[in-house]
């Protein structure tokens, strides 16, 4: 009887983890100082390290990046109504209604399938008080236009940027522009801190308040005068986002070129296309997309599982939609016939996997399953 040898699995991401060597001189120290949190040492560097790294003034670390988003819209006093999209992990839209906040949706653009400057405009009512756009899978959104509605408006903009480490413009740090910029360090990111988030802020006095936030609303050891919640980065996860940054460039390189091997490959796939190429340090290749047409021979949905029954764990980012959610598809804005771009990409969408230590053989073998997925 012939044995059939079945590959081992591919998942969309797997975490970088530096060598474990290099990672327990780091714990020894931690352990030794007996300090495992509250702003310790490694906290400290950290801060100081990424914000050398990333080109901003004033970062604040958290323990996830959901935590981070919540205490953003804390520090900016937001309420009422905040205009976001429905195409976005579900923390996005949660963040608002923890804090009491109505998430608005618009629809976004097919180009990059992120927010559509061209639809916020008229979602505005007198409760907007603010947007939350999010650079899907780290491709910038369109900085300018959304700020100039901003502006015009004297509405807030909070970025959603948990895909968006390290992403660049000609003018720097994309993190640099709206009023706060929330970042993901989850173990499935390209910078990762096992768990973490954190928040850039454009000065110290923002940042000062969004540090109170994050312990409790503490100003001294015995005066509170905000109701902050416990959001602190612990010691060890500090540790390994410093381990982290040694070979981040490296990792983001390897990112790159696999995505140039996927783009060169799938142009030669009927019905498969990926995304306009967001162009040189414009995007992080923190996820790489791909569209499924329907002049493709299987649905995205047959496809998807095709692809897991040979061990290619590909995931559909992002479907259902937020505003699909039971949570959320009451909501006004949350219809169907609002939000047709992103109704259509969420039905399309296929991230393949991508990771700096994605092997040759593992890359061959998911484009020969593109290519041969039958009915």
């Amino acid at each position: 009887m012939k044995l059939e040898i079945i590959p081992p699995p591919v998942y969309v991401t797997q975490p970088a983890l530096p060598p474990l060597d290099e990672f327990i001189p780091y714990l020894r120290e931690i352990w030794d100082s007996k300090i495992l949190t509250n702003g310790g040492p490694f906290h400290q560097r950290l801060e100081t390290a990424l914000c050398q790294y990333l080109g901003v003034e004033h970062i604040s670390l958290f323990a996830n990046g959901t935590l981070a988003l919540v205490t953003a819209l804390q520090a900016l006093r937001i309420t009422g109504e905040v205009i976001t999209t429905p195409y976005s992990f579900v923390a996005t839209s949660h963040s608002l209604m923890w804090n009491g906040i109505k998430p608005v949706f618009v629809d976004i653009l097919p180009s990059s399938l992120n927010m559509d400057p061209a639809k916020i405009e008229e979602a505005i009512t007198p409760l907007t008080t603010a947007i939350m756009p999010v650079h899907c899978y780290g491709r910038p959104c369109d900085l300018e236009a959304i700020q100039a509605i901003a502006d015009n408006y004297n509405l807030k903009v909070i970025y959603d940027a948990a895909h968006a480490f390290g992403v660049r413009r000609d003018d720097g740090s994309i993190l640099r522009h709206g009023d706060l910029s929330a970042l993901s360090f989850h173990a499935t990111k390209v910078f990762n801190t096992f768990e973490g988030g954190a928040i850039v802020s454009p000065n110290a006095k923002i940042k000062k308040r969004i540090d109170q936030l994050k312990n409790f609303g503490f100003v001294d050891e015995t005066t509170v005068v905000i109701p902050g919640i416990n959001a602190k980065m612990s010691e060890v996860s500090a540790a390994m986002g410093l381990l982290q940054l040694n070979y981040l460039d490296d990792a983001l390189y390897k990112r790159s070129l696999i995505a140039n091997r996927y783009r060169a490959a799938i142009d030669n796939i009927k019905g498969i296309d990926c995304l306009v190429d967001a162009g040189e340090g414009m995007s992080n290749h923190a996820y790489f997309p791909v569209l499924i047409r329907p002049d493709f021979h299987l649905t995205r949905d047959v496809l998807y599982q095709r692809l897991k029954e040979q061990g290619i764990y590909a995931r559909r980012y992002f479907h259902p939609l937020i505003s699909e959610f039971p949570v959320y598809r009451g909501m006004p804005s949350a219809k169907p016939e609002n939000l047709p771009v992103a109704t259509i990409a969420s039905r399309q969408v296929l991230c393949l996997p991508i990771y700096p230590d994605l092997a040759d053989e593992d890359f061959e073998r998911i484009i020969l399953s593109l290519q041969s997925c039958k009915d």
